[in-house]
């Protein structure tokens, strides 16, 4: 009989700098005057209250620059080179500092694997290597990085903890989910392509899947690729820094995507049979989307809305921190469903269960 493995713990961490109001100031003058009122009430009908950033705002975003060390100044935003510097002077401590509220004891010396989620950014010795010797792992330990793959990112760093774990029932694997995703704003007068910044905002994850049996049992994992979608979400490195492409249809797409693969990734279930949902709020028109396709009810998604007033969008590391309610405070024994969406447009999706 194979093992089951379980997300014993997570901790999360976001920098100290709420950016989400500087920016909403910030990014309706870049509008024309006849879009900035339909900017101000799609913010307000985004439903996120607080989105943290690596950069401090500027005291009058209004000014020469959202921030205030004037990384993106109007007519001069940063190169793609600029950009993976800042990811490499603060990659590291947001992970050692979420790491560290594990607070992982002697089990550290026990780790096994550590796998690194990240789409924002990239710099070799990596992450990896500066988690093994800042939080004094041991030097041999398995390393992996999951770049690129957007929100559904953690999602699969969990299958493959799995598989770890099943193979080789002693490993215990550190799993880290870190992105900077507001070290990717570009300079636009689109307001669909402004609305997609307004959701973004930086966060990390940790966390410990082993054979202990305590916290989330991982029970199945599946992927569904939504058709005649690809173009929908993309994700390209160019000059001036990661373009991304996030479509006004992708809600519609998940909406009518989910209604025809609901009893694959539920395993024959019916919704209802779900206790705990754990599904990236990859914004408020995507959670009210999953509502629709799985024919959810209005508090089913309570911790994704949660997440996303107080957070905002932090693509790999956000259904993570669903998670992280779902392990503080639901019962043993509810069944549940854990859901991320990203390039393809692909749904990444785990049944796991509290014991």
């Amino acid at each position: 009989m194979l093992t089951t493995a379980y997300i014993n713990r997570i901790a999360t961490a976001v920098p100290p700098h709420d950016i989400h109001p500087a920016f909403v100031r910030f990014g309706r003058t870049l509008l024309e005057s006849r879009e900035q009122s339909v900017f101000d009430r799609l913010a307000v009908k985004a439903q996120i209250a607080h989105r943290f950033s690596v950069l401090p705002p500027a005291a009058d975003p209004e000014g020469i620059s959202v921030d205030a060390l004037r990384v993106y100044s109007r007519g001069r935003f940063p190169s793609t080179a600029e950009r993976m510097k800042l990811f490499e002077k603060h990659a590291p401590s947001l992970a050692v500092q979420t790491v560290t509220k594990l607070d992982l004891g002697p089990d550290r010396d026990r780790i096994s694997h550590v796998i690194v989620t990240s789409c924002t950014g990239m710099y070799a010795p990596g992450i990896d290597l500066d988690l093994v010797e800042q939080c004094g792992l041991n030097p041999s330990v398995e390393r992996t990085m999951i770049g690129f793959m957007g929100c559904y990112a953690a999602i699969n760093a969990l299958k493959l903890a799995r598989h770890i774990v099943r193979s080789t029932p002693q490993s215990r694997v550190l799993l880290v989910n870190l992105e900077l995703c507001t070290l990717h704003l570009q300079p636009t007068n689109k307001i669909e392509q402004m609305l997609s910044f307004l959701v973004f905002g930086d966060g990390c994850a940790a966390s410990v899947v082993s054979a202990d049996p305590t916290g989330l049992a991982m029970d199945r994992f599946h992927a569904a690729l939504l058709p005649d979608t690809r173009q929908l979400i993309t994700w390209k490195v160019r000059d001036s820094g990661f373009e991304m492409l996030l479509s006004g249809q992708v809600p519609g797409a998940i909406a009518r995507g989910l209604e025809g693969v609901a009893g694959a990734i539920l395993d024959g279930a019916p919704p209802e049979a779900i206790d705990l949902w754990a599904v990236h709020p990859g914004g408020r028109s995507v959670l009210d989307a999953v509502e629709q396709g799985l024919g959810l009810g209005p508090k089913a998604l309570g911790d994704s809305r949660s997440v996303l007033e107080r957070f905002g969008n932090m693509s790999s590391a956000t259904v993570m921190f669903v998670l992280q309610l779902i392990l503080d405070d639901a019962s043993a024994g509810g069944r549940g469903c854990a859901m991320s969406f990203g390039p393809g447009l692909t749904a990444e999706t785990m049944l796991f269960h509290k014991v």
